[in-house]
């Protein structure tokens, strides 16, 4: 059973799985190519940061929504390969999604990449479709951009 949840990613076992990401993504694309966010732009009052926990209340993935007045960009999406396939990451795009509604969002964006097919399939099973460059990002091939409208 997976509980989903806003806390802070200001904790150690957060902070150890976003290092798990970077060096996943840092295995896939050249550190020019990979556009993360540091710990200190994540604890700001208009990002919201995901957390899913297992049944032992482990931390196995987190996501994290960056409110602009334009859009909800998602970042920050992870889940621990182990647990992938059980739903976490389905979860945490649901929570964000109802954040970005919540603050009346029209859009919800994303950058990812293309080594990720899975991301990039999840992504648009939930209603994502590709656009191109938002927001301060250059056209990059190894970027993959989408978009879903709330409205």
């Amino acid at each position: 059973m997976l509980q989903i949840a806003f806390e802070s990613p200001d904790q150690p076992e957060i902070i150890s799985l976003i290092a798990d990401l970077d060096a996943y993504q840092l295995s896939l694309y050249p550190p020019e190519s990979v556009y993360a966010l540091d710990l200190q732009t994540l604890l700001q009052p208009h990002v919201k940061f995901a957390v899913a926990r297992d049944a032992a209340n482990a931390i196995v993935g987190c996501a994290a929504l960056v409110l602009t007045p334009a859009y909800g960009e998602v970042k920050r999406m992870y889940v621990k390969p182990e647990v992938r396939g059980l739903g976490a990451a389905k979860k945490l795009m649901a929570l964000l999604e109802q954040a970005a509604r919540d603050e009346g969002c029209p859009l919800m964006t994303l950058e990812t990449g293309p080594s990720q097919p899975e991301a990039i399939a999840l992504y648009q099973r939930q209603g994502f479709e590709r656009c191109g460059p938002f927001g301060d990002y250059r056209d990059d091939p190894l970027s993959v951009f989408m978009q879903k409208s709330l409205r």
